[in-house]
């Protein structure tokens, strides 16, 4: 296979394209003078145009990750159609986002999900529930940079690590440059170019003589399982608990919020997670009719051959495959360029969510407090070249690396959400019940076990079963341990503030100040007047005895 000169070409011209956009839409941040330049580069003025906004919520989710892993699940005999959870639950995410979450989070102004559990669980809980996010973040960039470089391996013929290095480069830059702006501005082109090129592909890729009716094959498939799928009865418990994980874990991300804080008014927030939510289920349909397409194909037609690329473990490049067995080379290129795009559209986004987390809740809150509004905005861009830089290298460890995020994104669910639900909707849960809950939480968790990373379980909950020399959790085990920490953050905050308030505690164990300076107080006087007490008891004691001649 030859170098293909005309789509490496297509592909620098869209990268062109793309930096020009981002450097362009930065000039909009600079001229925002009366506005704290940090806050502007996080969530841009406040007042994001209603279609850019809507555009770049959608691109947010509507990743490399999202059209490759959908694709890939439909192709998969073992999974199929039914399998495929993200249209709906990422949809569903956004609908509960928009319905419960959007007002509290705007009501006081705040600029990073992490603000409402910094000021009411203090710095030392914000600093540990920071950390799942971020790995997440930097993991997920890992994963979809990966995605790319073997994707333009198989279409291009360059080497990986070129598409790696080019494309962590181009998003680093116009996003370290115009923050949220550059961001969604290049969301809008990314976005357009991923529905365009990949509606493009699917005809040519369904008209290919090597590939039979999808409609036929839904349910009879000559070649292997039908695409449509199917779960399991003993699979069920499984499948809810990741579906849950998606709808309730896709919530406490900053990328979402981000657009939550960016839009001018609660209602335009609320409407742009709602139709955000549709737009991601809407876009999950090219990626759908390439697996079904991936799976109705005689590859023994093709020039790829026989074994079939899930014989060769090749399933997770399905989409780039049928691009570029089943379409023509300038449909291919087109359909790689949509690849690109994905990429970029939630690469930009995970790079400024955690950077803006970094700078804004640890350095600004925590490590310098006299901190100007240049140092913020340096921290925040300095950040970003740092984790784009760890994500690019951790890329070229792609299947571990995928993994690896898929249980981060579990910790953020089981951890952060739990947390997030508490400080916004529970009264008087305090850093006692945080701190118990977090440490639980993730104890639950990691004695589940993981057969990706190879961690046998302690904890074998109802049905967990040795499949394939590992044992797999077939128990909604994930839902199970956010209950736990969300009763645990509760319960244990009542419990602390009241042995404190009631003086079960002493009030010089509350090493978190959950007692406010008036309660102390109180408590103080109410412990003195009980010594007092205390104190003419025994007097009178002593006076009594001393009458009746003991003493």
């Amino acid at each position: 296979m030859a170098l293909n000169v005309s789509g490496l070409v297509a592909v620098v011209v869209f990268y062109v394209l793309t930096l020009a956009t981002g450097i362009w839409a930065s000039r909009k941040t600079k001229k925002e003078k009366n506005k704290k330049p940090s806050e502007v580069a996080m969530v841009g003025d406040r007042n994001m145009n209603f279609f850019i906004g809507l555009f770049t919520a959608t691109a947010t989710w509507v990743g490399g990750g999202y059209i490759n892993g959908t694709a890939e699940i439909v192709y998969l005999p073992s999974r199929g159609l039914a399998w495929v959870q993200a249209p709906a639950g990422f949809a569903l995410s956004l609908l509960v986002g928009g319905l419960f979450f959007v007002d509290p989070m705007r009501e006081k102004n705040y600029v990073t999900m992490m603000d409402p559990i910094q000021e009411t669980y203090g710095n030392v809980m914000a600093s540990l529930l920071f950390i799942p996010p971020l790995i997440a973040d930097i993991f997920w960039f890992a994963a979809i940079l990966a995605s790319l470089g073997a994707t333009m391996k198989v279409i291009l013929d360059i080497q990986g690590y070129i598409a790696i290095i080019a494309s962590a480069c181009t998003v680093i830059l116009y996003t370290s440059l115009g923050g949220l702006y550059s961001v969604a501005y290049t969301d809008v082109i990314q976005l357009l170019l991923i529905t365009a090129s990949l509606w493009l592909c699917i005809p040519f890729a369904m008209m290919n003589s090597a590939t039979e009716s999808i409609s036929y094959t839904a349910t009879h498939n000559s070649f292997q399982a039908p695409w449509i799928g199917k779960v399991e009865m003993q699979y069920f418990g499984r499948w809810m608990d990741d579906f849950l994980y998606l709808v309730l874990g896709g919530i406490p991300w900053q990328s979402y919020f981000q657009r939550v804080f960016s839009a001018s008014s609660p209602k335009q927030a609320r409407l742009i997670s709602y139709l955000s939510g549709l737009g991601c289920f809407v876009m999950a349909i090219p990626s759908v009719l390439i697996g079904a397409v991936a799976a109705s194909t005689d590859w023994n037609q093709t020039g790829y051959g026989l074994p079939t690329p899930n014989d060769r473990g090749d399933a997770s490049l399905i989409l780039p495959l049928v691009l570029h067995y089943l379409c023509p080379t300038y449909i291919s290129i087109v359909g790689l360029g949509a690849i690109a795009a994905a990429v970029m559209s939630s690469g930009d986004s995970t790079l400024l969510s955690g950077s803006s987390m970094f700078a804004h809740n640890i350095y600004r809150k925590i490590l310098r407090k006299k901190a100007t509004e240049k140092d913020v905005l340096w921290v925040m861009r300095a950040s970003m070249v740092v984790f784009g830089t760890l994500a690019a290298a951790l890329a070229f460890y792609s299947h571990s690396i995928f993994d690896l995020w898929f249980v981060s994104g579990e910790l953020v669910y089981a951890l952060l959400f739990p947390q997030l639900c508490c400080v916004l909707f529970v009264h008087g849960t305090n850093t006692y019940g945080s701190a118990a809950g977090f440490l639980l939480g993730f104890l639950l968790r990691l004695l589940a076990g993981e057969p990706s990373l190879k961690i046998p379980p302690v904890i074998c909950y109802p049905g967990c079963s040795l499949v394939d020399g590992a044992y797999i959790q077939l128990f909604p085990f994930k839902m199970v341990t956010m209950l736990v920490s969300l009763l645990t953050i509760v319960s244990v905050s009542y419990l602390a503030a009241f042995g404190f308030k009631a003086n079960l505690l002493p009030v010089e164990w509350d090493v978190c100040k959950i007692i406010k300076d008036d309660q102390v107080l109180i408590s103080l006087r109410q412990k003195e007047k009980w010594e007092n007490v205390q104190r003419m008891e025994n007097c009178e004691r002593e006076g009594e005895a001393k009458s009746n001649g003991v003493l």
